[in-house]
């Protein structure tokens, strides 16, 4: 049995064209320390904060693949989730295959074409921490078609939700959650795009990484030669920035110790 409830988040990788580019960035921006070899036969590296697994880099097979983060999804069944997937409306683009004895991966494109992973953990289950700096701690659906996506998703992962905005509204923002017991457990969010958002810009999933410093971070990234999107605002849930690598991967940066009005 899976580590990780039914459709929580349960990994991040990143694909990128230049791996060990990647580790310096990384390694100088979040604390990460790296191991290799850790899918039998390919060249995955493994990032770990504190000895723990955060997430893994691995290079583009191909020059045309888009360089971005991906989040994963957990399941204890990944050939039925990939089924209802399909079913659902959504398309599988690899899998379900097995990765060693690592476990079964399943990557898949949601109605509006936003890119996601399924897993089912085998010897890896996922994240050795969440939730704490130098981790992941949450994830972002970008969508403009959220009367597909929504059904989507509650379909295949059973979520929950809660509307935080306005319905239709300029700011249409759905909380996912999902019941573990007696628990609540919050997932992610998907985000309505209106026309403040590039007319190109495709559906996609954000990745968000816990710092100590959102603002010392923002500046790591620009000595890096990474780029800022977003600059550094405060809200109820942290201080937070988007921000692009030096390779082009789109990821978020956040402070959640710093918080600022009520959520």
């Amino acid at each position: 049995m899976s580590a990780f409830a039914e459709g929580a988040p349960c990994w991040v990788d990143a694909m990128l064209p230049d791996v060990a580019a990647g580790k310096r960035f990384y390694g100088e921006l979040l604390g990460w320390t790296f191991e290799d070899g850790g899918t039998p036969g390919s060249s995955y590296s493994l990032a770990l904060h504190g000895g723990r697994h955060v997430a893994a880099l691995l290079p583009k097979r191909d020059g045309r693949m888009p360089t971005t983060w991906t989040v994963y999804f957990a399941s204890d069944d990944a050939v039925r989730i990939a089924e209802t997937i399909r079913e659902a409306g959504g398309q599988i683009v690899t899998g379900p295959g097995q990765v060693g004895d690592f476990g079964t991966m399943v990557i898949a494109a949601d109605p509006s074409g936003a890119v996601f992973g399924v897993w089912q953990g085998g010897t890896h289950q996922g994240f050795g921490k969440r939730d704490e700096v130098g981790a992941f701690g949450w994830t972002e659906l970008y969508t403009r078609e959220k009367d597909a996506v929504d059904p989507f998703y509650r379909r295949v992962f059973g979520y929950e939700t809660e509307q935080i905005g306005e319905a239709g509204g300029d700011f249409d923002y759905e909380v996912w959650t999902l019941e573990r017991g007696s628990e609540i457990q919050y997932i992610g969010g998907r985000l309505q795009m209106g026309p403040d958002f590039p007319a190109g810009l495709p559906a996609h999933f954000r990745v968000y990484f816990v710092v100590g410093d959102c603002d010392e971070a923002v500046a790591t990234v620009r000595e890096l030669g990474g780029r800022v999107s977003t600059e550094p605002q405060d809200s109820p849930h942290g201080r937070w920035s988007s921000v692009i690598d030096d390779q082009g991967a789109h990821f978020t940066v956040i402070d959640t110790a710093t918080k600022v009005g009520e959520g």
